[in-house]
């Protein structure tokens, strides 16, 4: 199997927007190259006879019953915020939206 190329790299980077310098192309090649052969080397043993699985061990919920309790009033919540409005906490605008 032919080595991932710095040019290869360079592309993926580009279209990922991520400047990378020289040294960074070759050191990240190399690390593509094990990523890709290790993913090969499990392409080779995966076969029909083994069911796809997402964990080896079933999975039981270990959540607790929703339960309700005393908790804070709006004013208590709000009593430490630098600004407030109708009973929120009230933020700077940060996207641009009216």
């Amino acid at each position: 199997m032919p080595g991932i190329t710095r040019e290869e790299v360079a592309h993926l980077a580009r279209l990922a927007r991520l400047e990378l310098k020289g040294e960074e192309l070759d050191h990240f090649a190399g690390q593509l190259d094990d990523i890709i052969g290790a993913v090969a080397r499990v392409s080779e043993v995966a076969d029909q006879d083994v069911p796809p699985t997402s964990h080896p061990l079933p999975l039981t919920n270990v959540m607790r019953a929703d339960e309700v309790r005393p908790s804070l009033t709006p004013a208590q919540a709000l009593s430490g915020a630098p600004a407030q409005e109708q009973q929120r906490f009230k933020v700077p605008q940060i996207l641009g939206e009216d």
